[in-house]
């Protein structure tokens, strides 16, 4: 099937690595991008699932590579002098040791978009050390906001850091270097870090707290927690509904669904933080009453903004994320589906991972390079 997407003239190399280099190549595959994805002999040393079913390595072609081989490292160099971005994720100063860095990679194509991924950034005290998700928001404050009132900080999926802070980053970075290019005709290197992307993220936070309009500690917000009409509660099954009605007449809704009477408690007092206490035993009683079913069925078709709380399996049988196709099955394989959609092309089922080495001999032979002599010499590998 041939690629189609407002990106499917743009060749991507993506040297192999976990979490937001792969997401940001996914990412890029998914808007029609011909994504490279340039692997290393032997198993990985940390795979987010098996390869038939990563599906951040959806969509790309896969070809593996011996880059401690200076026949290896050329073989690269060959496949970048024809590509539009090259993504990678290691450490600050790897790729410049192996040869491949942005200086050596430009010279040869001066169009080249040099996307670099990391979580402290090229520069800085922390620069060259190790780290994860948890550290790099443990650093911007979002992870002290990410608690109730008196309690720590909870542990969230790896998504903020990682990939919202990181991937979307480096995503936007590239297209914006893209678009650059067409006016300058030259490439340039993209240093996105998750301790930026993540700060980044928090502009509506810091105007708030610059305002006083946010305290710097955690749970005793109208965002994170401390409000009774923002918050999550127990239905009768034990599962749960999220209750988002920040404006009045969203809250007012609310209480009329619930059947609270005016008396109990005025729509008007919604923001008298001595009465939360109060309205938020209410409503946890109240919801207790019905299953989250029920509570669905009350609140189907208003604006009192309630919505269960779902499990990512049960997110597939939402009616609005079937009829988006926002999370879809694939050959066995749940995922999320392509975002955002575009009005001149059609949403595709995306293509499925490759195995590492799959598309080896396709991708030299493209490059004009010898596949049977970096093949035979061991430079390069294929699967069998």
């Amino acid at each position: 099937m041939p690629i189609t997407g407002p990106l499917s003239a743009i060749r991507v190399i993506e040297l192999a690595g976990i979490g937001p280099g792969p997401f940001a190549g996914m990412t890029l595959a998914d808007l029609g991008a011909d994504v490279v994805r340039v692997d290393r002999p032997g198993p990985p040393e940390l795979a987010t699932a098996p390869p038939d079913r990563d599906v951040l390595n959806r969509g790309k072609r896969s070809i593996a590579l011996d880059l401690k081989s200076p026949t290896g490292v050329e073989a690269l160099r060959a496949l970048t002098d024809r590509a539009d971005v090259l993504v990678e994720g290691l450490r600050p100063g790897v790729t410049e040791r192996l040869g491949i860095g942005p200086e050596v990679l430009l010279e040869r194509n001066p169009h080249l978009v040099y996307g670099r991924m990391t979580g402290w950034g090229q520069d800085g005290p922390l620069a060259r050390t190790a780290g994860h998700d948890l550290n790099y928001i443990g650093v911007t404050g979002s992870l002290h906001g990410l608690a109730a009132a008196g309690a720590p900080p909870i542990v969230p999926f790896p998504i903020l850091g990682d990939y919202a802070g990181g991937a979307m980053y480096l995503v936007t970075g590239v297209l914006a270097a893209l678009v650059e290019r067409m006016t300058t005709g030259r490439g340039q290197v993209v240093d996105a870090a998750m301790v930026d992307g993540v700060s980044h993220l928090m502009a509506a936070t810091h105007s708030m707290l610059s305002a006083g309009r946010w305290q710097d500690e955690a749970g005793v917000n109208l965002l994170d927690g401390a409000a009774p009409f923002y918050a999550v509660y127990e239905t009768s099954d034990g599962r749960y509904v999220s209750v988002g009605a920040l404006e009045g007449k969203f809250f007012a809704e609310l209480l009329a669904r619930l059947g609270v009477p005016e008396d109990v408690y005025p729509a008007a007092a919604q923001h008298d933080r001595s009465r939360w206490p109060q309205l938020r035993g209410t409503l946890a009683e109240i919801f207790r009453r019905r299953t989250q079913e029920e509570w669905v069925e009350v609140f189907a078709g208003s604006d009192a903004c309630v919505a269960p709380v779902v499990t990512m399996r049960g997110a597939l049988d939402h009616p609005q994320i079937r009829a988006r196709g926002s999370v879809i099955e694939h050959d066995g394989v749940i995922q999320p589906g392509p975002a955002p959609r575009f009005g001149a092309h059609s949403v595709e089922p995306p293509q499925p991972p490759p195995v590492p080495g799959r598309d080896t001999r396709a991708i030299l032979t493209e490059a004009g390079l010898d596949a049977d002599d970096l093949i035979a010499s061991g430079a390069a590998f294929e699967a069998g």
